[in-house]
């Protein structure tokens, strides 16, 4: 095997799936376990004033996507799955993460139609 640029990056992409399953499971047990709503529909870095509604969404996006890639890592590591699959299902588990949590994010914080109990609380801030 000769090492070039699509080497490091395969290798690049299943080293980075293990801080990513990590902080994803990690996340998931804080909001489930713990009831730590601080990390649910972040936008610029500020949870929603009723974070709790959107918890579970949160907890589920980042608990399935934490899930698929740590069975990742074990077939990449038993060899199980042929090098196509796994790049494919790890690649669109990040983006589809992302997507999901993009969402729920968007979601928590309606633009149109937002009510005045929401307004309030937000400048409350």
């Amino acid at each position: 095997m000769q090492f070039d640029v699509s080497v490091a990056m395969t290798w690049l992409l299943f080293l980075a799936l293990f801080p990513m399953a990590f902080f994803w499971l990690r996340r998931a047990w804080r909001i489930v376990f713990r009831r730590d709503y601080s990390e649910v529909a972040l936008r610029r870095g500020e949870p929603p004033p009723d974070a709790a509604k959107f918890a579970p969404y949160t907890a589920a996006v980042n608990l399935v996507a934490g899930g698929i890639a740590a069975a990742v890592i074990v077939m990449v590591v038993v060899g199980g799955v042929a090098y196509e699959t796994w790049t494919a299902i790890a690649g669109s588990t990040i983006w589809m993460k992302f997507i999901a949590d993009f969402i729920v994010s968007r979601h928590a914080r309606p633009i149109w139609g937002e009510n005045k109990k929401m307004k309030k609380a937000e400048q409350a801030k």
